[in-house]
């Protein structure tokens, strides 16, 4: 007898059966598209396990690549957070404190602004146990801003015997960096504030090796000494190191003309660029970016909004050249400074597309070349894209 024909003998009870199974599957699969939740394995396929291990990024969305390796840690803030500044669980500068707590000798900090006492308070904390603790800041960011409300925190250390110096001049000391035991170095766009903590879209890269950490050590010495901007002395070539096979590259501004530095990097992209930008209005690295869209290279970037209105933003020629190009969706700050260059280049830090930034302030740039932390880049961009909508061309001005 034929399958057709003991299909047509079932009966009532199989037929209603079958039915009800059918609704059953139906309604699972309804539930994995949503939740991406599968528990009786229907539906998903095994992936490969990673022998990378990993660690939870800050903002806690899924990750296809490790957030951390033997040597590195990723972290993104989680914009639109509660912004209480003693509720910090779950925060990069959770895990902040964190370093902190596990330092034994020195933390050295250069960093533009302050007004989390929390921190505050896990540094006099380390200085009571007998670490060295020099902080590094801007004057009028930095020292003078603590006199303003929901401030303090720097009266708080100098109140406790640590030292805290500022750069007396009219730019900006603008990094982000901090160095625990000549070991680790923290940093990247955060400033250590509740906004850029909780409100603002930023990354932190963690590096943990020495060669890394003697390099801002250095230039942390400099500063310390009054060495600030163009006339403070550039060690330019001694600032690579290969980690476990991991170009890294590290640039200061102003003394070692670090977006002069970045522009060959533009040029010579193979297949794809993509970019996150507080500020961008340094004119050649605009130029390179739309010659490479030219010769086929596949350009994204995502610009702060408000910033990216402004009268030498580099929005209008890139849209205006036909780069994709979007306005961030965050309601508080786009705080990135990011380039990823064929899936396999990082470029972040302290350091604005600006001349600004390039010519007068103090700054930091990391670039690592590493396909796990491309990875991570690349997945915080889609996700900030997801968010961002294209610019009004009427605001665009293309003749």
């Amino acid at each position: 007898m034929s399958k057709a024909r003991k299909q047509k003998s079932l009966s009532p009870f199989e037929k209603r059966l079958r039915m009800i199974l059918a609704v059953i599957v139906g309604l699972f699969f309804v539930y994995f598209l949503i939740t991406g939740s599968d528990p009786f394995g229907l539906f998903n396929t095994p992936s490969p396990t990673n022998t990378m291990e990993a660690t939870p990024v800050a903002q806690q969305t899924p990750s296809a690549a490790p957030s951390a390796g033997t040597w590195w840690t990723v972290y993104f803030t989680q914009s639109g957070s509660t912004a209480n500044p003693d509720a910090l669980t779950g925060t990069v500068a959770e895990k902040l404190i964190e370093y902190i707590q596990q330092a034994q000798s020195t933390i050295h900090i250069a960093a533009f602004e302050f007004n989390l006492t929390p921190i505050a308070e896990a540094l006099v904390a380390a200085q009571v146990r007998g670490v060295e603790i020099q902080w590094m800041t801007d004057d009028e960011h930095g020292i003078e801003a603590d006199q303003e409300e929901g401030h303090g925190q720097f009266a708080l250390l100098t109140g406790a015997n640590i030292e805290v110096k500022d750069d007396a001049r009219s730019a900006l000391m603008h990094n982000k960096f901090w160095i625990f035991d000549q070991q680790t170095v923290w940093t990247g766009s955060t400033n250590v504030t509740v906004n850029d903590v909780m409100r603002n879209n930023n990354n932190v890269i963690v590096i943990q090796n020495p060669a890394v950490a003697a390099i801002y050590e250095r230039e942390f010495a400099e500063l310390w000494a009054g060495e600030s901007g163009p006339t403070s002395p550039s060690t330019v070539d001694q600032q690579a190191v290969i980690i476990e096979g991991t170009p890294v590259q590290i640039y200061f501004a102003a003394e070692d003309e670090a977006i002069q530095q970045l522009i060959p990097l533009i040029a010579n992209a193979q297949q794809r660029i993509r970019f996150m930008a507080f500020s961008f209005t340094h004119a050649d690295l605009g130029a390179a970016l739309v010659a490479r869209a030219q010769a086929g290279v596949d350009v994204q970037g995502i610009f702060e909004t408000r910033g990216s209105e402004t009268e030498s933003s580099q929005l209008p020629p890139l849209f205006c050249a036909g780069v994709p190009t979007r306005q961030d969706g965050n309601p508080g700050t786009f705080h990135h400074k990011v380039f990823v260059i064929d899936d396999a280049m990082v470029v972040t830090g302290s350091l604005n597309f600006s001349n600004n930034a390039d010519n007068s302030n103090d700054e930091n740039v990391i670039i690592v070349t590493n396909t796990d932390i491309a990875a991570l880049y690349l997945q915080e961009f889609a996700l900030r894209w997801a968010e961002a909508h294209e610019p009004e061309a009427a605001k665009m001005n293309c003749s």
